[in-house]
């Protein structure tokens, strides 16, 4: 199932009023002048939405998770020691303070979810893969398009060498020119789906201006949480 999230209100587009010409013009020249102006003052009062949004109103969030997952039924995770950072079908890993701010509020919030945070060997129930996406074409992709390019995390990084990720058909995703942040949460508790592959049984993608800018990090990290509210250990 998806859910997405556009941040900030709805804005209407605001158009200066026009109003019709009673006066019945004889000449076609002075009928097409009247025109022309009138579509040229149409066109300097009408405010484009678009332009007009700010930072934080161009955000948008979008979660999605396995209706099939028993998200209660898990009880530790286990997240990345830094972020994949994948630009154009390359990829490195990268702590920097956006970094570990972005790691430190995922962790915060799942916690808070009563989830308890145990090392990679310690046989979590979830595992918690985090990349930055920065790309320079538009195309639609499928779930986890990410997960196949070097840099990103193999399954062999949560002691499941030669395996896969598999990621539930439940949405497709817009590939934009826009920096992007992907958090994938993968089951390494319950029998696989498909074999020898992982399966994500949540993702969240932001997207927008400022989504690489640390000050937005809190805001963005909460409200992915907030329109999740099936994750967490308690069934009430």
């Amino acid at each position: 199932m998806m859910l997405v999230r556009a941040n900030g209100p709805h804005r209407r587009p605001r158009y200066c009023p026009v109003y019709k010409n009673q006066m019945h013009m004889k000449r076609t020249g002075l009928l097409l002048s009247t025109i022309a102006i009138g579509a040229l003052l149409f066109s300097a009062c009408r405010k484009e939405p678009l332009n007009d949004m700010t930072e934080e109103e161009s955000r948008i969030y979008v979660t999605n998770y396995d209706e099939e997952a028993d998200f209660t039924a898990y009880g530790t995770f286990s997240i990345v020691d830094s972020v994949a950072v994948i630009s154009n079908n390359d990829a490195t890993r990268e702590l920097t303070d956006y970094d570990v701010k972005l790691l430190a509020a995922i962790r915060s919030n799942l916690t808070a979810r009563g989830y308890a945070e145990v090392d990679k060997d310690a046989d979590p129930d979830l595992a918690v893969n985090v990349a930055r996406i920065n790309t320079s074409s538009t195309s639609v992709y499928y779930p986890g398009y990410w997960a196949g390019w070097p840099g990103y995390w193999d399954p062999g990084y949560w002691g499941f060498p030669g395996w896969g990720y598999y990621f539930p058909p439940y949405y497709s995703v817009f590939r934009y020119n826009e920096r992007s942040v992907a958090i994938d949460m993968v089951d390494l508790k319950s029998p696989p789906k498909e074999e020898d592959k992982l399966t994500a049984v949540w993702n969240a993608m932001l997207r927008g201006t400022g989504v690489w800018n640390s000050a937005n990090i809190d805001t963005m990290i909460q409200a992915v949480f907030d329109q999740s509210a099936y994750l967490t250990t308690s069934a009430n």
